[in-house]
């Protein structure tokens, strides 16, 4: 570990692995859930996505706290039904089921051409590009949702009903060279993590994103904390925030954001819920034609970024090849915070 300044370290990927195993086992975590947990920590924090990154450990410890979550519960992979792989979380966080339900999904999306995921049961720990990127790196588009607790007011309305409800989607590319498409962002104007780092950081929101207690527009995180976030893009994010709540909820047989909301009954865990990953074989759908699909689906990203445009998620591949080059860097406070749940 190397100090960049006062406030940031650079430490080097295996010992924030260990740091996080370290912990999340001292917290009681089976070491299977804590393994599945630890790869999403390192990702996150690899790719400077500071919401999603060693953050998490501190809220991973908070909802333990809660007494909710299940530490040690295998998630259950049920039988494949056609295009249709179930797996039960068993009120445990989400990484391992993700895990154990993915080859099953792959399977199922080159047998069919298309496959969904259900995880029911989740404590939501993860952000949605990881499991994106192991279903591209298989060679497959994919598209993954999910809700979270009622934080986000609906356009014109200042109560939460809906989540967060980020959306994940994902294009494989040939060859070994370039990164795939990948996008994820909240239907929430910002990420729910990001109140408390701004909190943390003593910084305002951005204009737009939530309101207080009475409905006012609010740059305050802890008066929006307590009032409402607000979706992007007015009734446009609204109604894709609905989307999620129906197909990542209604859909899969699992709470909605309010459920997830009224389940924590105010102990202040992360979300619980469920959790759908679509997948797609662009070579079965395109058939013949799939070579000349994807040299035309290049020749759009070239015209993107031919003109001086960036792709999403180019800054994240960015963080993670100057991680790999000088060490994962990350807050000292948020460091040492993380040291101080084994005592």
């Amino acid at each position: 570990m190397s100090d960049m300044n006062n406030d940031t370290i650079l430490i080097p990927e295996a010992q924030l692995h260990d740091l996080s195993m370290r912990v999340l086992q001292h917290l009681g975590l089976s070491a299977a859930h804590a393994g599945a947990m630890t790869r999403i920590v390192v990702a996150g924090q690899r790719d400077a996505c500071q919401s999603h990154g060693a953050y998490r450990i501190l809220s991973a410890a908070q909802t333990i706290r809660t007494g909710l979550v299940d530490l040690q519960a295998a998630p259950i992979v049920q039988p494949t039904q056609g295009a249709i792989t179930r797996v039960d979380a068993r009120k445990a966080f989400s990484p391992l089921a993700l895990e154990a339900g993915l080859p099953h999904l792959v399977a199922a999306t080159r047998q069919l051409g298309v496959g969904a995921l259900v995880i029911n049961h989740c404590f939501h720990f993860t952000a949605l590009w990881p499991e994106v990127e192991m279903l591209t790196a298989q060679g497959l588009a994919a598209l993954v949702m999910t809700p979270s607790h009622a934080w986000v007011a609906p356009t014109g309305g200042k109560r939460g009903v809906f989540g967060t409800n980020p959306i994940a989607f994902g294009w494989p590319r040939p060859g070994p060279g370039p990164y795939p498409y990948v996008f994820d962002f909240a239907t929430s104007a910002i990420a729910r993590g990001d109140l408390e780092l701004h909190r943390r950081a003593g910084k305002p929101l951005p204009e737009g994103a939530g309101v207080d207690a009475d409905g006012n527009p609010s740059t305050d995180p802890v008066a929006v904390a307590k009032g409402a976030m607000l979706t992007f893009g007015g009734h446009k994010g609204s109604a894709l925030s609905t989307m999620v709540e129906l197909m990542a909820g209604a859909l899969i047989g699992d709470l909605n954001s309010q459920g997830s909301m009224d389940f924590d009954a105010g102990k202040g865990g992360v979300p619980y819920h469920g959790h759908l990953l679509l997948a797609f074989d662009p070579q079965r759908f395109a058939g013949d034609d799939w070579p000349a699909s994807q040299e035309r689906a290049e020749a759009m990203f070239a015209a993107i970024t031919d003109q001086g445009a960036r792709l999403p998620s180019e800054r994240r591949f960015a963080a993670r090849a100057q991680s790999a080059k000088q060490g994962i860097s990350m807050s000292r406070a948020l460091y040492n915070d993380i040291e101080a749940l084994m005592h």
